[in-house]
């Protein structure tokens, strides 16, 4: 398993450590986990593909024309 070395501000190290400690996780293994999200946050090329496939999907306005707008309140 490869290492990185990254410089974080003190409140940022404070925060990480808390969360870790409440997560029953050590740093390295939160950190590596808040990355793994990040990075892995879109959807699979699958999914991606079926984007249209429901040919009789209704539109938004077909949606919304079964209910009726209430006026909004004034502020």
């Amino acid at each position: 398993m490869a290492q990185i070395t990254i410089y974080i501000d003190n409140k940022l190290e404070e925060k990480i450590k808390e969360i870790a400690k409440n997560t029953g996780q050590s740093i390295s293994k939160y950190i590596s986990s808040a990355v793994e999200l990040k990075l892995n946050n879109a959807w699979d090329e699958d999914i991606k593909n079926l984007s249209g496939s429901w040919s009789d999907f209704p539109t938004l306005k077909d949606i919304r024309s079964d209910v009726k707008d209430i006026k909004r309140e004034e502020f």
